[in-house]
Formats: structure tokens, C-alpha cells, sequence
């Protein structure tokens, strides 16, 4: 058993940043994580942080245009802290050595972005991301603080009392890639986790196969509350063939779109008439596809997007990387044709409910980045704003982990916020009958038996006894998955993502609600009797795969669940049979909690008032 005082899971941005944070704090902390950090899907990112640096730009002004884009579901102490803390972070990564563009004079160069009042996205060409993984990971080996890479975590080792808000976590259990073990980890003061995404819920999106959202689904097995699930951003410019993501950076340059008619329809059919390109991403994909439905798209499938017009110049300055992506995967020379592009899944704004330190409602464990829900984004996040999320909330995670006070947070969490409960869940299921998705029953924290939290004299078991247990747990699990025969997880995985695509995408309807959580009830029972046919121990990437898999049918149970209850218009959630917001029923957070097998949907109040002002909301338009 390895033992630190910080646990956290995930060395991506989010990651990273929480670690540097609880080792200033004088934590002993270490990082774990299934890739090495520099392989980490923030290297992706393209486009840029957003921070209010200039003159002329004020955070309040960042902080009305989070909310205006969160279309009233972001919770304004988290975008206020956001916002107001973004600056210094990213002056922080340039003293760190982060590689900004950079204007004539020397200023850190910024750019444009949707839904934005002020051109405040902070940028490294086309490859922020990945600098900022460098930058962020040489802090980490300058430090010496202890790196497990290519350790997947299977499993959060946490107390099982009844109400999760008494349960408390004592670290977690993880498949030594290299070795084939099954490890614990024990964290004395507290886990983080940073674990990312989870795109691979679907078949066609800009995250890595190894966004599979293991965060979320382990800690909503856990009894932690998973927020505002059915928020799913789907990015505009994505590359056809392959989901590779095209930067929100070629618009912010001055990139434009126009259909197959040669029409620039986001201001020829009234999409965005002020913002045209620059509206918020859920405007900009949603016109798209219309476009195409219209029988408007190329080739019924795409549109295009032209940066002929900015000059090679400029092109190569700022978003060479764009080239190459597109004359890699399809075969096109921006400098000199259009680039195809279509809408593709991007990015969750749901997540592990949490406050504004990063804490969840289990004691000692937290979250932070995409795996988590503050929640800034509410409906739609803006483009920009994932990075600063990234270093501003994983700072924060890891400083509150490793002992510093911030003082009594003003978001609540867990199941004593709730203001309501759903009474039926209006979905085709039996009460109990989800049950837990493979049969390792003990796996799950609503099925733990009740004395196995306890030691043999019956007094409360010891951390270490905690981990320990957690440990054999999962052992015996992966022996039962390698030994039996039964089905191949891909085959469940495919048709997890077919249905998600399908029915759970950019436009979603009540009966192609209902039909996808059909198909996820259909791949929790077949996954009943999945196995793992290589027997192997070292490099079992069909054992990981497997898990993975298992962690995509919860999260997208819940995606899935509460799109079909939330029955409005906001944001990126756009419902055929409800073309309206609807302030008076649905300003609220909807949330989804493991219950004895059973998913259990509750909501709790949108907190629009912050220290500053109380955010009204208003028609988004842009």
C-alpha cells in the first residue's frame, strides 16, 4: 500500500495544478494516473485562457459573460471566484515559463472568442494546452513530487454509512498497468480527482479514448450526486472523418463559415446576427446542423470553414497546428481551400457536484476540471473557459486538501440541498431493476454490506483497513472477469455510443430519450456477463477497456436520465417538445444519485447572487 498525505487522480490540468497547489500547501502528495501527464487530453486544448489582463477589461464583465453563457445555470460564487482568480493564474503560468503568443510590444497576446465582450483569450498559437501541460509538468518534476503513471484507478476506497455526507474516503484502488497488481492508495487528508472527460459515451467527439469518465462514475458509485448531466457540449468545428477537434481560434481570427450554397448563414438565416461565427458554441453547432437538415450542408453532412482570407501569414503565426490537422485527416490545404467541419461531442458541463474549494459531499475527496460540475458552465461553457476552470479549481482543490482555510463555502452539496425530488423518473425502468453493472455487487457503495466498514471487535474500521478491503474487492473482481466467459465489452461500447449519438446529440426528443435509455438498460444487463478473454497481468488493455466501459454505461445512464427530465430549452440542451426556458420550473441544478442500485434524481437551487451583484436572467442573444 502506498500512502500520502494528497492523493490525486489524474495529471492533466487539472491534476497537475491540484498537486504543485497541496505540495505549496507542505502536503506530501503524489499523482496517479492511467497515462503519463504529458500524454493527458488537455494537450489538446486549442484555443486559449480566458483572464480579464488588458485595459478596458474588467473579471465582473468575465463573470457577466460566463453567466449570460451558462444561460442562468452557473452558480455565481464559483464564477465570481473564477473569474476574479483567472488573471493571476495565468500570470502565474507565464512566470512558470508558459510559452504565451505574443503582441509586437511584448504583452501577452489575446484574441476573440464566442459569447465574450472582450477579446480575453490568453493563448499559445493553436497549442495552448499542450504547453500548458509542459509548463505545469516541469513544476511537478522541479518539485519532486511523486509521479505513478500508468496506474488506472479502479475504485475510491470510502466508509459506507448510509447518508453519503457521514461517509468519508480514505484514498483508492488502482491496476498497476506495468506490473499487473492491484494496489491501494491511502491519503491521509485527502483525494482529488481529475480524471477529465467523458466523450467516449459517444461515437463521434474530439476527446481521447481514454476520456471515459471514470471521475464521475466512481465517485457516483461512491454516493457522491453527479450535476446538470444532460449539459453536453457539442464543439461546431470538428473534422468529419474523425471528431479531431478544429480551434474556436480560427474564428476568433476571423474564420467564417458558409454552407454549401456559399451562404454565410449564421447572418444570412438569422442565427447570431450581432455575433455571426463568435455566438455561443451551442448556437453555432445547433445552426449548423440545421443547415444540414435543410438539405443545405455538403455532401448532407458538413459545413465549411474558410481562413483563406486571413493571410499566410497570420495562418502560420498563429494556427499552423490547424493546418496540419486538416491536411492530416482530411486531406485539405487551408491556406488555399475551405476546411470541412461539423458539430462533435467536446465537453461535459456536468460532473461531481462540488463547492467552490473543490469538495464533494464525502469527506476528503474532491474533484476538480472537467470531471467536476462547481458549477461555472451551468448549460453552455464558453469557449475559453475550461483552462482557467482547469488551473483556478484544481489550485483551489489541492490547497483545501492539504489543510489551507478557505472559510465556509457558499455552494452546498450533497442530498440536505435538495429542494425537490423526482417522484417518477419517467423512464423505462423497473425500481431496482438497473442494479449494479457487472456482478461484483460489493464494488458498489450502495451494495457494500453493512458490517464490512467494520472490524472484527465491531469497532470502525481503520483507514488502512478501509483501503485494504477496497483492494480485495477489486482483485476478486478482475480474477471473476479473466477467469469466466461471457461477452466482449467493445460490443456493449458500440452500442452504448450508437444510441447516445443517436438520440441523446445536439437535438434531442422525449421518445428518443426514452429509446436510449432502453439501449442502456439493454448494455447494463449484457454487461452482467462481460469478461476479459487476455489473461495477461502486464499491459491488460482489454481488462482496462472493460472497467472503462462499465464507468460509460453510469455516466451515461445519468446524461441520458436527466436530459429526458429536464423538459426545456437551455443552453446546449435543446428538447423538440420544449422550445422555451422556462425560469420558473427549471432554474434549478438537476441531480443524479446512486441509490442502492437504483439512480435517484433531486434538484437544488441556481445561486445567482454573488458578492458583486445578483445576475437577472435575461433572452440570450447574440
Amino acid at each position: 500500500m502506498y500512502e500520502h498525505d494528497v492523493i490525486v487522480v489524474g495529471a492533466g490540468g487539472a491534476g497537475l495544478r491540484a498537486a504543485i497547489a497541496a505540495h505549496e500547501e507542505g502536503a506530501d502528495v503524489a499523482l496517479v494516473s492511467k497515462l503519463h501527464p504529458v500524454r493527458s487530453h488537455t494537450g489538446a486544448a486549442e484555443g486559449g485562457i480566458n483572464a480579464a489582463l488588458r485595459d478596458g477589461d474588467d473579471w465582473t464583465d468575465h463573470a457577466y459573460d460566463t453567466m449570460k453563457g451558462s444561460d442562468y445555470l452557473g452558480d455565481a460564487p464559483a464564477i465570481e471566484t473564477l473569474c476574479e482568480t483567472s488573471p493571476e493564474e495565468v500570470i502565474q503560468l507565464e512566470h512558470w515559463g508558459m510559452p504565451f503568443s505574443r503582441e509586437e510590444d511584448g504583452r501577452v497576446s489575446q484574441r476573440p472568442f464566442g459569447g465574450l465582450s472582450f477579446p480575453r483569450t490568453t493563448y499559445a498559437g493553436a497549442e495552448t494546452g499542450h504547453h500548458l501541460l509542459h509548463t505545469m509538468y516541469e513544476q511537478v518534476v522541479k518539485r519532486g513530487i511523486k509521479v505513478y503513471d500508468e496506474f488506472y484507478v479502479m475504485d475510491l476506497a470510502v466508509t459506507d454509512e448510509e447518508d453519503p455526507e457521514d461517509r468519508e474516503c480514505h484514498g483508492c484502488v488502482a491496476y498497476d498497468i506495468k506490473s499487473g497488481d492491484i494496489v491501494g492508495f491511502k491519503a491521509n487528508d485527502g483525494v482529488v480527482l481529475a480524471t477529465g472527460g467523458d466523450g467516449q459515451a459517444f461515437d463521434h467527439t474530439t476527446n481521447a479514448v481514454a476520456n471515459t469518465g471514470d471521475g464521475p462514475a466512481m465517485a457516483y458509485r461512491a454516493g457522491v450526486p453527479v450535476e446538470d448531466m444532460e449539459f453536453v457540449q457539442f464543439h461546431p468545428t470538428t473534422l468529419p472523418s474523425t471528431g479531431v477537434l478544429i480551434s474556436e481560434g480560427v474564428r476568433g481570427e476571423g474564420g467564417i463559415l458558409y454552407n454549401a450554397e456559399g451562404e454565410r448563414f449564421m447572418f444570412e438565416y438569422g442565427y447570431a446576427n450581432n455575433a455571426g461565427e463568435l455566438a455561443s458554441r451551442d448556437v453555432v453547432s445547433r445552426a449548423e446542423l440545421t443547415e444540414v437538415n435543410e438539405g443545405r450542408g455538403v455532401e448532407d453532412e458538413y459545413v465549411y470553414l474558410d481562413m483563406r482570407h486571413l493571410g499566410d501569414e497570420r495562418i502560420l503565426d498563429r494556427l499552423e497546428n490547424i493546418l496540419h490537422l486538416a491536411e492530416d485527416f482530411e486531406g485539405v490545404d487551408g491556406l488555399v481551400e475551405p476546411m470541412p467541419v461539423k458539430p462533435g461531442q467536446h465537453y461535459h458541463m456536468g460532473g461531481i457536484e462540488t463547492n467552490e474549494h473543490g469538495e464533494t459531499c464525502v469527506s476528503g475527496l474532491y474533484a476538480a476540471g472537467e470531471c467536476a460540475c462547481v458549477s461555472v458552465h451551468g448549460s453552455n461553457r464558453l469557449g475559453g473557459n475550461a483552462l482557467p476552470e482547469l488551473i483556478v479549481f484544481g489550485a483551489r482543490a489541492g490547497y483545501h486538501a492539504a489543510g489551507r482555510d478557505y472559510g465556509e463555502a457558499l455552494v452546498q452539496t450533497g442530498p440536505s440541498a435538495a429542494i425537490e425530488h423526482e417522484e417518477d423518473l419517467g423512464a423505462p425502468v423497473e425500481p431496482g431493476a438497473l442494479g449494479p453493472a457487472d456482478d461484483d455487487v460489493a464494488a458498489d457503495g450502495g451494495e457494500r454490506a453493512a458490517d464490512e466498514a467494520r472490524s472484527d471487535g465491531g469497532q470502525l474500521a481503520s483507514a488502512s483497513e478501509v483501503v485494504h478491503r477496497s483492494v480485495e474487492r477489486q482483485r476478486q473482481r478482475v480474477e471473476r472477469l479473466k477467469e469466466r466467459d461471457g461477452r466482449n465489452h467493445a460490443e456493449i461500447r458500440k452500442k452504448l455510443q450508437k444510441a447516445m449519438t443517436r438520440w441523446v446529440n445536439v437535438f434531442r426528443e422525449e421518445e428518443g430519450l426514452k429509446k436510449a435509455l432502453e439501449v442502456i438498460k439493454e448494455c447494463r444487463e449484457e454487461y452482467q456477463n462481460v469478461a476479459v478473454s487476455d489473461p495477461s497481468g502486464t499491459y491488460n488493455t482489454d481488462l482496462i477497456h472493460t472497467i472503462e466501459t462499465r464507468n460509460l454505461i453510469d455516466t451515461a445512464e445519468t446524461i441520458a436520465l436527466g436530459a429526458l427530465a429536464r423538459d426545456e430549452f437551455r443552453g446546449a440542451h435543446w428538447r423538440a417538445e420544449h422550445q422555451e426556458r422556462r425560469d420558473d420550473e427549471w432554474l434549478k441544478h438537476t441531480m443524479v444519485q446512486w441509490s442502492d442500485g437504483t439512480p435517484e434524481l433531486y434538484y437544488t437551487d441556481v445561486i445567482l447572487e454573488g458578492a458583486e451583484k445578483t445576475y437577472e436572467p435575461k433572452v440570450r442573444s447574440y
